[in-house]
């Protein structure tokens, strides 16, 4: 059997593989924001997602990342006729960081394959109002219904583990997220379960505002082994920018969380 890609060590808590930098390159959408690509060869495109912006179209017709980076091929490559991107895995709309993308059908098979196997891995932070205790493990039994998911004990299993990283207020507070199952919004509705709300995550109870379309979750990391050259790649991303400017200022009551609400207005309309 494969070693998973967690060290069994959880005080480690490192990954294996090699860690892959961010490229200068990136996708350029129609309004100009730019999508940086953070590692491209012949069978991958890896980017990172903003929050906010769909993974694949829907019937809101909004622009996907999905779309954008196919033309991104076809014009760098000048390729003729329809360009193949596999999508093996997603992202929420609101949520931000890394996203795999399989540029030929044998590595769409291969990724999907080590992705059923729990051979690949992904760690997300987050902000949450807390107070959250220093680490923890959350397993639960989750079911989707419509556009929610809610815990039911005839649902799916859906394990994460977590510790907190730092404080801002009592009751906003960073964690690092290692997640062992990709069950619908896990990370969103385990915390919200607990109280622990994602910052901004309206439909699972926070009580704070992000920037339109946001919440404060984001995929860090996600480590996986080449579809073809069989050894372990790891891509980084860091948050956007407003999560630092909401986080410095702190969160609580009165004149605090006025200053806070104040400060997510301004990281609106930036």
């Amino acid at each position: 059997m494969r070693q998973h890609v967690y060290e069994k060590s959880r005080q480690a808590r490192h990954w294996q593989g090699r860690e892959m930098k961010s490229s200068d390159t990136g996708i350029i959408s129609g309004s100009g924001q730019v999508i940086p690509v953070l590692y491209e060869d012949n069978h991958l495109l890896v980017v990172n997602k903003p929050s906010g912006m769909l993974v694949q179209g829907d019937a809101t017709g909004d622009v996907n990342l999905l779309a954008m980076a196919k033309q991104y091929l076809k014009e760098k490559y000048n390729k003729p006729g329809n360009v193949y991107l596999g999508l093996v895995h997603r992202l929420d709309r609101p949520v931000s960081g890394v996203l795999v993308l399989a540029r030929t059908s044998k590595a769409a098979a291969r990724l999907s394959e080590q992705i059923r196997h729990r051979l690949t891995g992904k760690r997300y932070l987050a902000l949450v109002e807390g107070p959250v205790p220093k680490e923890g493990r959350m397993e639960d039994a989750i079911v989707r219904k419509g556009r929610k998911a809610w815990i039911d004990r005839a649902g799916k299993k859906a394990v994460l583990e977590y510790r907190l990283n730092k404080v801002s207020s009592r009751e906003i507070q960073e964690v690092t997220i290692d997640l062992q199952t990709g069950r619908h919004h896990q990370i969103r509705l385990q915390f919200s379960h607990r109280g622990w709300h994602i910052l901004g995550d309206h439909r699972y109870g926070s009580s704070y505002k992000a920037p339109e379309g946001k919440i404060a979750l984001h995929c860090q990391a996600m480590h996986i082994e080449h579809p073809v050259g069989n050894r372990g790649m790891t891509f980084y991303s860091d948050p956007e920018v407003w999560w630092q400017k909401i986080y410095e200022s702190g969160a609580g009551s009165g004149p605090k969380r006025n200053r806070f609400q104040a400060r997510c207005r301004e990281a609106v309309s930036e």
